[in-house]
């Protein structure tokens, strides 16, 4: 079982980063983007952009704290056998559900080690 919790430990410390590495990317992105279209639309409609400028970059760092973050933390304490890390990695696991394929498999095979570890 320890090997399975290894392998779960990897595979959520690489999706949480790649997630990161996506999503931050995609933030810094669309804010050097949002300037360069609020100065094309003039005043109109400028005031729309700037705000959109700073809330969709913010939601993507707010997704990449409370999804990616945790999913990495979770899986470096599970790799250093930390008690809290499988329950953790379970809440993640169970968001990381709705993410389909690989969120989907990934979730559920967190949910599969967390069950037989259990049954001890």
């Amino acid at each position: 079982m320890d090997s399975h919790k290894r392998i779960l430990a990897i595979l959520h410390i690489v999706s949480g980063s790649f997630q990161l590495l996506i999503l931050g990317g995609l933030s810094l992105f669309l804010s050097a983007l949002f300037p360069l279209i609020a100065e094309e639309a003039g005043q109109d409609g400028a005031w729309i952009l700037e705000l959109l400028a700073w809330a969709i970059p913010g939601l993507f760092w707010v997704i990449i704290l409370l999804f990616a973050v945790p999913s990495i933390i979770g899986g470096i304490a599970l790799l250093q056998h930390k008690s809290w890390a499988l329950t953790l990695l379970l809440v993640m696991g169970c968001f990381k559900l709705f993410s389909f394929p690989i969120g989907t498999a990934l979730g559920i095979y967190t949910i599969w080690v967390y069950a037989e570890s259990n049954k001890k």
